[in-house]
């Protein structure tokens, strides 16, 4: 089968992040078997979904992980001229949803491995697809724990999300919260009987968005944002409860640490009697590899394009990077097309990252990806 054949088939397994993707899962596994490579499952706590990890090669140290998320969006109350879960051919693009983010990279990876089995690797290439990567990356994180666990230490990862086969080196991370403001409702022809839980909570979100000014006036890139605020009965009711749903955006660890002790230092001043429940509820760090980096002048031998590209989106790259193994953004597609209507990958894309992952083929048999990495 070649790229294209995979892709329709991983395109008609409708895997929109509220679904199991254990049909996709099983069927790449099955896939896999057949070409000699045994494959790794770990499930989510409920047991509907699955990462998978393979490896294609021998079991040492310095190889290469290809990444890629399993999971779409959803295609509710979109205008698609044709089956969102049907891969379609035209002019030169194929539609489907999640042809472009990102099953066009996992189908080159699937289209590869008969090619890699014929040669003499001397570097493992690590196959690792993850579950739940649109919704706050929760599959990653076991995957890369079972990873740890039964690989030795790669040299570099690449995060096939769409860049158009451009390198990417930085992202900002993305952290979500729900905080959650108790007080004490009352008749409001009496307000001092009660203690309001929505005064607090518009307090955090003017406090956010005059720190978020703040450190964009240092230069500092994080940003903010308040996505829902939920509170109150009626508007006679002293509010017993309040939440905030909020996020934000932070282009390093450092400035992450920031934004957290800002956060602690202002609900620690919340007014006595209200009770303050704060649960992260998404975590993304955020990726910052070097432009110098022996990893980027690797993929770059490989044919990946330069200058880098502009990343406005999260990806799993932060969590290996944390793993200690050095990570880059690469992939065919681009993200204008990703979570729209009628989403495509161009043919010339799928074309280019074929030429890449042979080249990874073909670096294995011969040299050392990098100085190993140390898993941390």
């Amino acid at each position: 089968m070649d790229t294209v054949d995979i892709l329709r088939t991983l395109v008609a397994f409708d895997t929109t992040s509220r679904r199991s993707n254990l049909e996709l899962i099983h069927w790449t596994a099955t896939y896999l078997a057949g070409h000699g490579v045994e494959a790794r499952l770990s499930h989510s706590d409920d047991g509907t979904k699955a990462n998978l990890l393979a490896t294609i090669g021998p079991n040492e140290a310095g190889g290469i992980v290809l990444s890629g998320h399993t999971d779409v969006v959803p295609v509710d109350d979109q205008d698609w001229d044709s089956d969102p879960f049907t891969l379609v051919q035209r002019e030169g693009r194929f539609h489907g949803r999640g042809s472009a983010d990102m099953k066009g990279f996992i189908a080159a990876c699937l289209a590869a491995v008969p090619r890699w089995r014929r040669l003499k690797l001397r570097r493992p290439i690590h196959l690792a697809f993850s579950y739940d990567e649109e919704v706050g990356c929760f599959g990653v994180p076991r995957l890369i724990a079972d990873l740890r666990a039964h690989a030795r230490s790669p040299a570099l990862a690449i995060i096939g999300e769409p860049t158009e086969m451009r390198i990417g080196l930085a992202h900002r991370g993305f952290y979500g919260h729900r905080t959650t403001f108790r007080g004490r409702p009352a008749h409001s022809s009496d307000p001092s009987l009660g203690i309001s839980a929505i005064e607090p909570a518009a307090l955090l979100v003017a406090e956010l968005a005059k720190f978020g000014r703040a450190l964009s006036r240092r230069g500092n890139r994080t940003t903010f944002n308040v996505g829902r605020i939920g509170g109150g009965t009626a508007i006679n009711i002293v509010p017993g409860c309040c939440e905030v749903l909020w996020e934000f955006r932070p282009p390093d660890e450092a400035s992450a640490a920031a934004v957290n002790a800002e956060i602690e230092r202002l609900l620690a001043a919340v007014s006595p009697g209200v009770d303050v429940e704060m649960a992260q509820i998404a975590g993304v760090p955020a990726l910052a590899a070097r432009n110098d980096s022996a990893a980027v002048a690797l993929a770059r031998a490989l044919g990946a394009l330069w200058p880098p590209a502009e990343i406005p989106f999260g990806t799993e790259a932060g969590f290996f990077e944390q793993a200690g193994i050095p990570a880059l953004v690469c992939g065919p597609g681009a993200i204008a097309q990703a979570h729209q209507p009628n989403e495509w990958i161009a043919a010339v894309e799928l074309e280019a990252v074929d030429r890449f992952l042979a080249g990874i083929g073909a670096r294995a048999t011969t040299a050392e990806f990098l100085e190993q990495a140390t898993f941390t």
